[in-house]
């Protein structure tokens, strides 16, 4: 039997949990669909110290118990299943899940992104423990410590030139000879001594015990390997958000990202998106939670209409 709902909400990360958290206190018979735990990306790293309200940081895993629970207390409901594909069905929208079906006056995805790996044995293991995919969320546990990013776009000079406001040396990993970047972020990194660049070099293995201790990069132009000791590794090679299932839905940009209007609304009607799957918010834990918010109350509105 096909479960009905007012709003189906995909995924429990921030974003989600905050939108379920509004159309709770509306009253909307909120359902919540996350396929694995909830909680996203900021439970890669293991603190967080740049969300409001929290001077003294906080563990992300703490903070995403206590945003499931403000959730539930409203009445959202949390069920643990993969969104594979979304139909409409007459004025409603069927979500089609790997379990079952739901039903949802109104929909809102909260997919989130998934960060580029390295694909390295130890790259999990190791994750939270010296290897970030997140400068400004990690940059300040290695104070006075040599890290490197690996990457040569916008981002990844962008996450260097964060990096060498706390860390004693920062050196950057590329497996070309020149950067992608924009020319202003290169200017800036050639220009800054903290920063060391490594070209037409990859890693090509990360070692440690129990967490990262070296890695081993291979310089491709002399075919030639050896080992660097660092503290922090921050892997930069870009995002992909999770709205593969979408392509034959919804408005996506060029990245694969949700287009959405001022009030998260996308393409279809009654399908709004929220954080870091659309094309409308930086990659922080705040504004996932902003843009969570704009759209649990775009759907208030648009169901009371």
């Amino acid at each position: 039997m096909t479960n009905v709902f007012d709003v189906v909400i995909i995924g429990a990360g921030p974003a989600g949990l905050a939108a379920a958290v509004y159309t709770g206190r509306a009253r909307l018979q909120t359902l919540i669909l996350e396929k694995g735990v909830p909680g996203g990306q900021i439970l890669l790293t293991d603190w967080v110290e740049n969300y409001p309200g929290f001077p003294q940081g906080v563990v992300p895993l703490e903070l995403i118990e206590n945003f499931r629970k403000h959730a539930e207390k409203f009445g959202a409901k949390i069920e643990v299943d993969e969104a594979r594909d979304i139909r409409k069905e007459e004025n409603r929208w069927l979500v089609i899940g790997n379990k079952s079906e739901y039903l949802g006056r109104a929909i809102i995805i909260a997919t989130g992104s998934s960060y580029r790996k390295l694909g390295l044995p130890n790259e999990e293991r190791f994750g939270g423990k010296g290897i970030s995919y997140c400068a400004t969320c990690d940059a300040a546990f290695f104070r006075e410590r040599e890290v490197a990013v690996v990457g040569g776009g916008d981002n990844a000079l962008t996450e260097a030139l964060f990096l060498t406001k706390y860390s004693k040396k920062v050196t950057i990993i590329h497996r070309r000879d020149k950067f992608r970047a924009e020319r202003i972020l290169q200017e800036r990194a050639f220009s800054t001594e903290k920063i060391e660049v490594l070209w037409n070099s990859t890693i090509e293995a990360i070692n440690g015990k129990d967490r990262l201790e070296t890695i081993t990069i291979r310089n491709l132009k002399e075919n030639k390997t050896f080992i660097r000791k660092i503290d922090g590794l921050f892997v930069s090679i870009g995002m992909d958000p999770n709205s593969s299932f979408l392509r034959n839905l919804l408005e996506l940009n060029e990245w694969g990202q949700i287009k959405v209007g001022p009030d998260m609304a996308t393409s279809q009607p009654g399908i709004f998106a929220a954080g870091d799957v659309t094309d409308a918010c930086p990659r922080q834990m705040a504004t996932a939670v902003g843009s969570g918010v704009s759209a649990a109350l775009a759907v208030d509105e648009y169901l009371s209409a």
